[in-house]
């Protein structure tokens, strides 16, 4: 009879939404905690605001890489597995981001976070292995609707913090949360994947059957897109809040919580009428209002109308066309090939948050000393144009193959 120990860590049942939600949780906070904070750091390091800047493209280019090997592990190793053990890493990586001494071993501990991706690539990955196409874009609805409750009073809390007791305090509750994250998906979350007897490099090799469609270019590129303008905002918002505005911390944190009610309330959207418009549709509807919100906000902007108000508040646009579109997009993404959905979460998300680590990097460069914040709102419409073009270009397809969505 097999030790009762072994039959916990081995169970075949599906976790409860709210251990999927605060796992993608709390891989979306561990991003944007600290944003409000990212001033006071490079002060305290005495290193330049470009510098630690880079904590978040840096993990965001990480995160795409390690986003390439964690849906094939999955797929052969399990989620739960995969899952625990990224939990683990993220919270030793988390006390090194504490423990410090200069700037460049902060970075290098901060991209090491990176490895909490696992929580958002796979708490998808586990829908789909859960439910159909069209429910898994209303329950990845749902869950990130849920998820995005987190990451809109993370900067709040992260700016508070940094006001009263410094930077490392945003770290600390990362450290607390971590923690408790990991007992819940200890006691929660049973293995739902039917595990793949290939090894690593035969999963691999898999890639090019998800590389040659062109569905899972276009979805992936509306769903990196779409992403990118909201990745471009996280580079580029402390700087416009802090230099262009003279903001405190805590208020910067305040206001990015702008954009993610705008998130909510877009998930909702999606949780409810994704089944009902399917995916494609649903998708066009986000990124057109992603596209028209920031279209006002650049020519509000160029009309000499601009303020910390007029800036944030046009983003729950953003918020709410992402939340919208992503998850169709991502369920798009592992509707190609439902035998391989960790390994195209894994791909598919690689690609969403390079392309987000390479905008947001950018959005740093497009902003130098005396900037406004003119550059990186056309940074954003740029992304969001291509996002729409991508959508496009999937429906013309899908057409073209008959095939409805």
């Amino acid at each position: 009879m097999p030790h009762p120990k072994a039959i916990f860590l081995n169970r075949q049942t599906p976790p409860k939404i709210v251990t999927l939600t605060l796992l993608a949780g709390l891989s979306a906070l561990t991003m944007n905690i600290f944003l409000p904070s990212l001033p006071g750091m490079a002060a305290y390091f005495d290193a330049p605001y470009a510098l630690m800047q880079l904590s978040v493209a840096l993990y965001l280019a990480l995160s795409a890489v390690l986003q390439i090997l964690i849906g094939p592990i999955s797929d052969r190793y399990g989620r739960r597995n995969v899952i625990l053990a990224a939990l683990v890493l993220f919270l030793i990586a988390t006390v090194g981001t504490l423990l410090a001494p200069n700037a460049t071993v902060f970075l290098i501990f901060r991209m090491a976070q990176a490895v909490i991706a696992a929580g958002m690539v796979l708490s998808r990955a586990v829908v789909r292995d859960m439910v159909s196409d069209a429910e898994a874009a209303s329950m990845i609805g749902y869950v990130t609707m849920g998820m995005s409750l987190v990451p809109m009073i993370g900067p709040v809390i992260g700016g508070i913090l940094d006001e009263a007791f410094g930077w490392q305090a945003n770290f600390g509750l990362l450290l607390g949360l971590g923690l408790i994250v990991l007992a819940l998906c200890w006691a929660d979350l049973g293995e739902t994947a039917t595990l793949q007897r290939l090894s690593f490099k035969d999963q691999l090799r898999s890639y090019p059957a998800l590389l040659g469609s062109r569905r899972f270019w276009g979805y992936s590129g509306a769903a990196a897109f779409s992403s990118g303008c909201f990745f471009a905002y996280l580079g580029g918002a402390p700087y416009v809040g802090t230099v262009v505005y003279e903001l405190t911390s805590s208020r910067i944190g305040l206001l990015f919580a702008i954009t993610a009610v705008g998130y909510m309330a877009g998930n909702f959207f999606a949780g409810r009428y994704s089944v009902r418009f399917g995916m494609n549709k649903m998708v066009l509807i986000g990124t057109t209002i992603t596209t028209l919100g920031l279209i006002t906000l650049a020519l509000v902007t160029a009309a000499g109308l601009s303020s910390a108000v007029m800036f944030f508040g046009l983003t729950i646009t953003m918020g709410l066309g992402n939340g919208i579109a992503l998850p169709s997009a991502n369920a798009g993404i592992l509707s190609v090939r439902p035998d391989l959905a960790g390994t195209a979460s894994g791909l598919g998300g690689a690609i969403m948050v390079g392309g987000g680590a390479a905008l947001a990097a950018l959005a740093g460069v497009v902003l130098p000393p005396g900037s406004t914040e003119m550059p990186l709102i056309l940074l954003m419409l740029a992304s969001s144009l291509l996002s729409t073009l991508c959508i496009l270009a999937v429906i013309r397809r899908a057409r073209s193959l008959g095939i409805a969505a």
